[in-house]
């Protein structure tokens, strides 16, 4: 990989790290309750009871970890998926997280939801890494399928389909 594509990959996801821990103050100002619960954690909500709106890169990058998680659901379930195979699970869901940082523009509201979601996605994909050591590699994969299924839950994505699990 080049020094350039390890530099924007980079770049991406400390912007995003940034954008994340601004992600409970954003959710609590737009839901009009930052006065009430200061240090509430924020917590997914619809749009005035409807989904919120995606864009194509949001809808491609949620798509592609869907996808990578069925390929190997029969794997985690039976317990097969070995370290180096999480590994390469948590690398490919980190890079769609990167790809969808850099490219998806919500509005303001729905890019606070989404960030939920994003971080939950990262959780998992921490103990995937075996980073969290309280949490087992399949308790990432697990997570990040939870995070996926919020995404269909609060996000209109007309194309989208639940993992069956």
């Amino acid at each position: 990989m080049s020094t350039v594509v390890r530099l924007t990959k980079l770049l991406s996801l400390a912007a995003f790290s940034f954008c994340l821990s601004t992600t409970s103050a954003f959710a609590a100002e737009a839901s009009g309750h930052s006065h009430d619960h200061a240090g509430a954690p924020a917590k997914l909500s619809l749009d005035e009871g409807k989904k919120w709106a995606s864009d194509e890169p949001l809808r491609k990058a949620m798509t592609n970890i869907r996808n990578a998680l069925d390929e190997s659901l029969q794997a985690i379930h039976e317990g097969k998926l070995s370290v180096t195979q999480y590994g390469a699970l948590a690398k490919k869901v980190n890079g769609e997280v990167g790809y969808m940082v850099s490219n998806c523009k919500l509005e303001p509201n729905a890019d606070a939801q989404l960030h939920l979601i994003i971080a939950e996605i990262l959780e998992g994909v921490e103990a995937m890494e075996g980073k969290v050591k309280k949490l087992k590699r399949r308790d990432g994969a697990v997570k990040v399928i939870g995070a996926l299924e919020n995404y269909g839950t609060y996000f209109d994505d007309p194309s989208w389909k639940p993992i069956k699990h």
